[in-house]
């Protein structure tokens, strides 16, 4: 698309937004407890911190209050958003409710102009109101204790106010979309109010610890959040879809009917099954492959660059000592023996159903970092070894590598699997619904986890049960 194209879109989806801005102020309904709610909610935490600085400061505590005050500003912002979070969520399903929009959608913008339009009109609401909500708090703190922002700061909390607001957003237009009633849409509103609480949490252990600096990662995250959110919405926004879809069903066997093509295709025989199924489904990894390669190596190295930073009493002599003893204890447990390879295959199992479950709810990401922590840790001993005069191959070779060398490739394909079952629902493969492309990503990720992962974790689990363990002891046990 040229500038003058884009420019031309932007230029007609700005019909829709004008349109629904007109729609959304006329009703006094809607627009009232917004203003009121945005208006007292500040005054009500300009309240809350003078009382906060008052108390502390009784007691010396001044860095308390003003590390509590910048926290509500934050939270002034995001509670506008999280009130007018109801007009982003029927733009589209509550039109259809309501009969409105089958002469929006017969419209000859197209259905990006259209997206575009509705997103921008729910965007700009939430947005006004956060940013009232940011100036009468301030300016109650500027008249009631003096207290001003920096600019840096100011700057800081605006812009996640605002990106934040463009995700809450994007996500609840996504979710309008593809339900059929505002009852439905209300309730998945859940998915976005809740973890964004839980990252407003977040976000007050790092202003009180005043790490202002990671705050901008946060918002480089809830950017490329946003434009996956934005990606998503245009991609699976259909008009004739959303029309002709007047009831959500769960279809148990039409579901099993799809994800048992999938899998089992049309071999027959395991050999077959491996060939015409299996080994496909690996090269359609190709590039999940890659991000998780270097993403588990990255955690080494990142885990390797902690060690000086954070080091561990640890000698040479003791490293030994605790060799021997550790070799002592796995011995009287049992755990060099085919019942310890049965735990570990279990524990490792249980880790990749845990990193599964996450990723599948965050497009992947959740289990690409479950699954670098491991390696981080492997990377923050190896580091520590250097530290006392041990080679970190040496370490290395013999804790990692006799049993890593199916373990990594194993954690490697299935992180590969779950990021594209987490990913599935960016961009469903064409002529197929959300629901289909996820089902055949699941299927991807059974042939890959039952296929593959699971017999190299089996011989993993032997081997750092039963070969690991005398590898240690005769390296370093002395």
């Amino acid at each position: 698309m040229t500038l003058s194209q884009a420019w031309h879109t932007f230029s007609r989806a700005l019909v829709i937004t004008r349109r629904e801005l007109r729609d959304q102020l006329r009703d006094w309904r809607l627009i009232v407890p917004v203003i009121v709610l945005t208006l007292f909610f500040p005054l009500l935490m300009n309240f809350t911190a003078n009382q906060a600085v008052r108390f502390v400061a009784q007691y010396g505590a001044e860095i308390i209050g003003d590390r509590l005050i910048p926290f509500l500003l934050m939270v002034v912002g995001f509670f506008p958003i999280s009130v007018s979070l109801v007009i982003a969520l029927e733009s589209f399903v509550g039109e259809k409710e309501r009969h409105s929009l089958e002469p929006l959608l017969s419209s000859p913008m197209t259905d990006l102009e259209l997206y575009i339009g509705k997103m921008l009109a729910a965007m700009l609401p939430p947005l006004a109101a956060a940013y009232l909500g940011i100036t009468v708090y301030l300016a109650g703190l500027a008249w009631t204790i003096g207290w001003k922002p920096t600019p840096a700061l100011l700057v800081q909390i605006v812009s996640l106010t605002t990106v934040q607001a463009m995700v809450m957003v994007s996500g609840a237009v996504v979710i309008s979309a593809q339900v059929t009633s505002v009852r439905a849409a209300n309730l998945l509103a859940s998915f976005i109010i809740i973890p964004f609480a839980l990252l407003i949490q977040g976000e007050s252990v790092i202003m009180f610890w005043a790490q202002y600096d990671v705050l901008w990662w946060v918002l480089v995250g809830l950017v490329c959040l946003m434009a996956v959110l934005v990606r998503m919405g245009v991609q699976l926004f259909n008009r004739e879809e959303l029309l002709g879809r007047d009831i959500d069903e769960i279809n148990f066997k039409a579901a099993w009917a799809i994800f048992r093509a999938a899998f089992a295709g049309q071999s027959r025989g395991l050999s077959a099954w491996y060939r015409g199924e299996v080994f496909p489904t690996v090269r359609r990894l190709a590039i999940p492959l890659v991000i998780l390669t270097g993403a588990l190596a990255a955690a080494i190295v990142i885990g390797y660059n902690y060690a000086p930073l954070y080091r561990l009493p640890l000698s040479a002599d003791a490293l030994q000592d605790m060799t021997r003893t550790f070799g002592e204890r796995l011995a009287q447990f049992g755990f060099v023996s085919p019942l310890g390879a049965g735990w570990i295959l279990l524990t490792n199992l249980r880790a990749l159903a845990i990193a599964t479950g996450l990723g599948a709810f965050s497009l992947g990401v959740m289990s690409v970092i479950l699954l670098m922590l491991p390696l981080a840790l492997v990377g923050y001993f190896a580091g520590q070894m250097a530290l006392i005069g041990v080679s970190p191959a040496l370490f290395f070779a013999a804790f990692i590598l006799p049993h890593g060398l199916l373990e990594i490739p194993a954690a490697i394909l299935e992180g590969a699997a779950i990021l594209r079952l987490g990913a599935s629902i960016l961009a469903p493969p064409p002529g197929k619904t959300l629901g289909d492309g996820w089902l055949m990503a699941l299927a991807d990720w059974a042939k890959v986890s039952l296929g593959l992962v699971a017999p190299l974790l089996t011989g993993a689990a032997l081997l750092e049960a039963l070969v690991t363990p005398r590898i240690v002891l005769a390296v370093f046990g002395g």
